[in-house]
């Protein structure tokens, strides 16, 4: 009678790829980090932890948030792109990390388009146009009418240069042939302030930041720039449907991976995130936070990125908006 060996039972199996598979070890093995460029409390950091618990409970192994702040996001995504593609770590890419840096920094250390695996869209973060009571404005048409009539006299407060808010204000302007003021904060929260105090009559900001103080009555909602209405501020029009057809601008996070990290791994935190994602009690939870839940596959997250740097490319080169770095 023949005698199969261990060794070519192993080489037979080996000539099996369903077998061969069945042998390698179950991914994740060890925590899986992801690396949000942001400080704790942002939005991109608040929202990824809410997925990441979530996955922590559907793998074996924890899923470990690393905020990595500073240098508009360019120093956090550099150590994503050059981590070893192994999807043990992955990184939190937004609207401006991804989006806008490309076109506004003129030394950036990443390829946004060709050194990450796109997984999937996370949230898309709604932004609006909100009015301090006393302008006396209560739509976007009144609003164009009255920079058309005077030619930067307008002052427009935003949450920094290069930000999704002050990018949105300038494809605003683009789009409806007006000049305002732009003025330029360090960050939405002391813009807010001016804003509520009457130092500054017009502010673009995010839902989130801004449905406090909507629902307070101290600042007036104009129109908000996603393509269709925000859940939050449903009777609020977009600017798409009043005064600029077909514009579109939100902040985002999404999840990346390094470029080169096995098809197979990216599909699975892909298929798995997006169960998260689609859970009613997640969905509701973005909601309440001021975004929206927005899982997608990786070629469509990948589709979504390029028609973002396309379309702040464009407002940049126009609007003349570099950051130094």
């Amino acid at each position: 009678m023949t005698h199969l060996t261990r060794r070519s039972l192993l080489g037979a199996a080996a000539m099996v790829p369903g077998l061969a598979r069945a042998q390698q070890p179950a991914w994740p093995e060890k925590p899986v980090r992801i690396i949000v460029p942001f400080p704790p409390g942002q939005a991109a950091d608040i929202f990824t932890r809410l997925y990441a618990d979530e996955l922590s409970r559907r793998w074996p192994q924890r899923v470990v948030v690393e905020n990595r702040g500073g240098g508009a996001g360019a120093p956090a995504l550099e150590a994503g792109a050059r981590a070893a593609a192994d999807g043990y770590t992955l990184t939190a890419g937004t609207s401006g990390t991804l989006g806008v840096n490309p076109s506004v920094l003129p030394r950036i250390p990443y390829d946004a388009e060709r050194d990450f695996a796109f997984v999937s869209n996370v949230v898309v973060l709604p932004l609006l146009i909100v009015a301090h009571p006393s302008l006396g404005m209560r739509t976007a048409a009144e609003v164009v009418a009255t920079a058309k009539a005077a030619p930067g006299a307008i002052d427009v407060a935003t949450a920094g240069p290069a930000t999704s808010q002050h990018m949105s204000a300038e494809l605003f302007v683009h789009r409806t042939g007006i000049r305002v003021n732009m003025v330029h904060y360090r960050g939405s929260g002391p813009a807010m302030a001016d804003l509520l105090s009457g130092n500054v009559k017009l502010m673009f900001d995010s839902v989130a930041s801004a449905l406090p103080h909507i629902q307070a009555g101290k600042v007036i909602p104009i129109a908000v720039t996603t393509p269709d209405r925000a859940p939050q501020l449903p009777e609020v029009p977009t600017i798409a449907e009043t005064v600029a057809p077909g514009y579109g601008a939100y902040g985002w996070t999404g999840l990346c991976a390094p470029a080169g990290t096995p098809a197979e791994i990216v599909q699975k935190v892909n298929a798995d995130l997006g169960a998260v994602l689609r859970q009613p009690a997640m969905q509701a939870r973005f909601i309440e936070l001021g975004g929206t839940a927005a899982p997608g596959t990786p070629e469509e997250f990948g589709s979504f990125v390029r028609r973002e740097i396309a379309q702040w490319r464009e407002v940049a080169r126009i609007a003349n908006v570099r950051l130094e770095g």
